[in-house]
Formats: C-alpha cells, sequence, structure tokens
C-alpha cells in the first residue's frame, strides 16, 4: 500500500499560482530491489533543488522530479534540465531553458524561471533538504 504525504510549503508571495515547491525522489537501491526505496529531496525552488543535487552528485538519470503544485505532484522532465553532455544546468541557463520549454509547451509547471528576465522565485529560500525519507 502507497501512502501519500501531503506537503506543504508557503507560496510565492509574488505569485500564487506558482508551485508550492519541488521534490526529488532517489532510489536508494538503485532499481536492484523488488521495488524503490526512495531518498526524498526538496527544495523551494528547482534551481535550489537542481544545485543540491548536483553537490550530492546525484545525476539526471538517478532522480525523479516532481513540483508539488496546485495540490498534484507533477513529474517533471528531466531532459529540459540538462545539458547536451546530461549534466544539470545551472543557473542562468536552468532558467532560461525552463522559461524556453515554458513557451514552447504553456506546461504551468514551468512557467515563471525567467519571466521577463526576471525570477519569479526570488522570494524563495534556495536551499536545498534531504535526503529525507
Amino acid at each position: 500500500m502507497k501512502a501519500k504525504m501531503k506537503r506543504a510549503r508557503a507560496p510565492s508571495v509574488r505569485d500564487r499560482s506558482l508551485p508550492f515547491t519541488y521534490e526529488g525522489w532517489v532510489d536508494i537501491l538503485d532499481g536492484q530491489g523488488n521495488e524503490p526505496v526512495f531518498d526524498h529531496f526538496f527544495s523551494d525552488t528547482l534551481c535550489g533543488l537542481i544545485e543540491g543535487l548536483d553537490r550530492k552528485n546525484i545525476h539526471s538519470g538517478q532522480v525523479l522530479l516532481y513540483g508539488l503544485y496546485r495540490g498534484d505532484e507533477l513529474l517533471l522532465d528531466n531532459s529540459v534540465m540538462t545539458g547536451k553532455d546530461g549534466h544539470w544546468l545551472q543557473r542562468p541557463d536552468l532558467c532560461r531553458a525552463l522559461q524556453d520549454h515554458y513557451h514552447k509547451t504553456h506546461e504551468e509547471c514551468y512557467r515563471g524561471h525567467a519571466e521577463n528576465g526576471q525570477c519569479s522565485f526570488v522570494d524563495r529560500d534556495r536551499e536545498s533538504l534531504g535526503p529525507v525519507w
């Protein structure tokens, strides 16, 4: 049986339609178990989460990324956040890639990262937490 945890973080003061938080799931058994056992990483910003994962040498192929958005967990596309070499993009390249993806797809969970040249998440903490169970 899977338990669904409710997580609440403060929404953006500037734009309440932005995701509340971002989460990364890393299978600590690396696919070798009967089912995955996940460590969880959190940040109020996607760039903060990516920076935290990168500092811990967690690569894009090892993690599932979610935007906790409007009460839903939305799976994000890791390829949007990686360069041609497969490594995580860093700010400001990451911000531009997310905004370009939003303009192409109009998927709301990618909106606001570099809108009109400014970060919509400037009022958020960019620190990341994890791993936590």
